[in-house]
């Protein structure tokens, strides 16, 4: 399958690293003018220039703390249309139930869910007056298979499924595509270290990471964790004229972790 997303421009939120830069490689790898997103300019900066050395591309930047809206509205002036929206910026981490503080609810709802809906809300108008746009949400598996450790998360995660299906209808019939995919355990910075806090270190990381996943992740099928690249393949393709049938979607790339047909 041949995607050309060429002339088109993408921004994809939280993308200095990780999965969101992947995302923001394969996009301009299929011909997208790409917009960078994190907090702060440096990082944004460096970003660029490690994804411009790895495959090339046209990218440009859009620092802006999106959880605020003086961030928000950067990011905006920076980007002021956009035909393909990403929404990926999230935030995660352990916590017990009954000790998670209502300051911390609220600062993972504002930030996994708020921004979504905040930059969905300003670039989804325009999408639907040119006849054309995609938006998407990084959902994870935790919106399914809440942890137990990170219920908060979940429920970010679980809202943000919602939220995509709330706007695919508002965009019904328009030409505009709205989903949501849904993310395995995935190889990004710092989970190697966590990986070695739990099987033997002396280990080489592939047979590590699949000791990992059968004694603490056997629901998966996949038996390894995700590259940050497999999640950007179905980004890229749902970003694609190729995906115009599918809207108000959740779409699964999470090896087979969610032990259910359908989400």
């Amino acid at each position: 399958m041949h995607i050309d997303l060429s002339g088109r421009t993408a921004l994809v939120t939280g993308s200095t690293q990780g999965i969101g830069a992947a995302i923001a490689a394969g996009l301009a790898g299929a011909g997208a003018r790409v917009a960078v997103n994190g907090r702060g300019s440096k990082s944004v900066e460096a970003a660029i220039a490690r994804l411009g050395a790895a495959g090339g591309g046209e990218y440009v930047a859009a620092p802006g703390d999106i959880a605020t809206d003086e961030g928000a509205q950067a990011v905006f002036d920076a980007v002021p249309h956009v035909d393909i929206l990403v929404n990926n910026l999230g935030i995660f981490g352990p916590a017990p139930a009954l000790e998670i503080e209502d300051d911390e609810w609220r600062r993972y709802f504002e930030t996994n869910v708020l921004t979504a809906v905040r930059m969905t809300r300003h670039y989804l108008p325009g999408m639907v007056e040119r006849s054309w746009g995609r938006v998407q949400y990084i959902a994870s598996d935790s919106a399914v298979a809440v942890p137990a450790e990170m219920i908060h998360y979940g429920m970010s995660k679980t809202a943000l499924l919602a939220v995509s299906r709330g706007f695919a209808k508002a965009a019904a019939g328009t030409g505009v595509t709205v989903n949501s995919v849904i993310a395995g355990p995935t190889h990004t910075g710092g989970v190697e270290d966590f990986v070695y806090e739990l099987v033997d270190r002396d280990l080489p990381w592939e047979e590590a990471q699949r000791a990992f996943m059968r004694a603490h992740r056997p629901q998966s099928l996949l038996q390894r964790l995700i590259e940050p690249e497999e999640i950007a393949h179905m980004v890229v393709y749902l970003a694609s004229p190729q995906a115009s049938a599918t809207t108000g979607g959740a779409l699964r790339v999470d090896g087979g972790y969610v032990d259910s047909i359908l989400p």
